[in-house]
Order: C-alpha cells, then structure tokens, then sequence
C-alpha cells in the first residue's frame, strides 16, 4: 500500500521557459505522465498549487491552469477539505484504423472481452448492402463487452461476414483485428464517424454505468486491400474513462 505523505505526492518536473510550449501544458504533461506511469497511483493526492508554485518558481495561476487541465480531463479530482486527487487514469485513443484491444494493450492496459452475443445466421438487409454480401452468405453477429484492467469501457457490436469470422474462443482472447490478421486478412482503410448518445438500459447495465450518463459511439465500416467488406460495427464508450484523440496538421 503506497503512503502518501501529508503534504501531498511530490511531482518531479522539467520546466523549459525557453520552449514554445506554454507553462501550464508542461506542467500538466508532467503530472499526466507520471499518472498513466503509475508513480500517481489512484488516490494519490498532490500538494498544494501554493507548494507546487514555490517549488517550480511558477505562479499559482500557472499552476492552477496546469491542474485544471487534467480536472478537465478527468485525471484529477479536487475535494473540499482534501485537496486534488488522481483518478482512474482515462483511456485516450487516437483516431486511427488499429482495434481497441492492441491500443489498450500498447497503453499498459489488462484487456478482457467478454462474449455477451455470438450468432452464425442469415444477415439482415442492412448488412447484406453493408457488407457487399452475395446470394446465400452468412454472416456473424457479435455483441463484446470490452474491459480495462476488469473495469468495463465498451460495448461493441459488430458483424462479419462468416467465412472469415473467428471463433468464440479466439474473440474472447484476442481483438476481432487480431483474429483476422491471422486469417491473412488487414484492415487498409474504413470510414468512421464518432457521436454521442446517453446511456439506456442495456448499456447502463453492461457498463456499470447510471441510465442517462453520457457515453461516445463510434460507427465503423473497414475495408481490406482488395476492397472487400472486413465488419461493420457501432461502438459505444464510456465517457468518463474513454475519450477520441486526433492531430491536427495546418495544411
């Protein structure tokens, strides 16, 4: 068990006043490393912006600024009578064409996928035109509870055309991306489209979630590089321990 002195867990950072990166993003940087490093562990309590101040030779706005970040991001908690506190660290994912499970692994997650649905059977209209499917294909409907470190993130819905689907057993140890590359089939372009929606009754359920908390969805379609359909799939997260990230580049 990690003692946390009265005065608050001590954060070691490098400020660069020379660098064209403001204060309060160098300091918010530190601490957010040292959170998903796991020298913040959860619960850890940082000293005080009055300290952290002094002790950086920063202003406290600065350092308030800093904080406010990752409040904002809902690394840290700040409690009357306690002081600001860290969280569970929440998962940020890059908008890119990879699967959750490799992006939690990567982030030094423990993931787990539990099968909630697994049915072989004739498609719908939707995923016969989805799909590009042929007179007398099947296909898999896949519903998958993602977990991070047993905590779970997501619900996933997905369909697959049968003659590439993976076994249950395979879904349950490895990402559905995973699974294909295996059959010698990559994912080499899709189209997405990220959303929000709250939670109903189902998903309240399967995400330990409260009815009506906020949640993200995501919709995608990939491809592979014959331009065959790969699975369609609407996801949908958590969104107070999951968030999307993207670079933006000035053209």
């Amino acid at each position: 068990m990690t003692t946390i002195p009265p005065e608050g867990t001590l954060v070691e950072v490098q400020v660069d006043r020379s660098s064209s990166t403001p204060l309060y993003l160098q300091l918010a940087g530190a601490i957010e490393e040292a959170v998903r490093s796991g020298a913040l562990p959860p619960g850890s309590r940082l000293e005080n912006e009055l300290a952290l101040a002094k002790r950086l030779g920063l202003s406290r706005p600065t350092v308030r600024q800093g904080i406010q970040d990752l409040v904002d991001k809902g690394m840290l908690v700040r409690k009357r009578g306690v002081g600001t506190q860290v969280v569970q660290a929440p998962v940020s994912r890059q908008v890119a064409l990879t699967s959750l499970y490799d992006d939690l692994r990567t982030a030094g997650k423990s993931p787990r996928t539990e099968i909630v649905e697994y049915r072989v059977g004739r498609p719908s209209p939707e995923a016969v035109d989805r799909l590009q499917l042929s007179p007398g294909d099947q296909v898999l409907d896949l519903l998958r509870v993602r977990y991070a470190d047993d905590e779970p993130l997501a619900v996933m819905r997905n369909v697959v055309p049968e003659r590439i689907a993976p076994s249950r057993a395979e879904l349950a140890a490895n990402g559905l991306y995973a699974c294909l590359r295996e059959r010698g089939i990559v994912s080499v372009l899709a189209q997405e489209r990220i959303g929000a929606t709250v939670a109903d009754e189902e998903h309240a359920e399967l995400l330990d979630e409260e009815i009506g908390a906020a949640l993200l969805t995501m919709e995608r379609k990939s491809f592979a590089n014959d331009g065959s359909v790969v699975e369609y799939g609407f996801h949908v997260y958590r969104a107070s321990r999951y968030s999307f990230s993207v670079t933006l580049v000035d053209s």
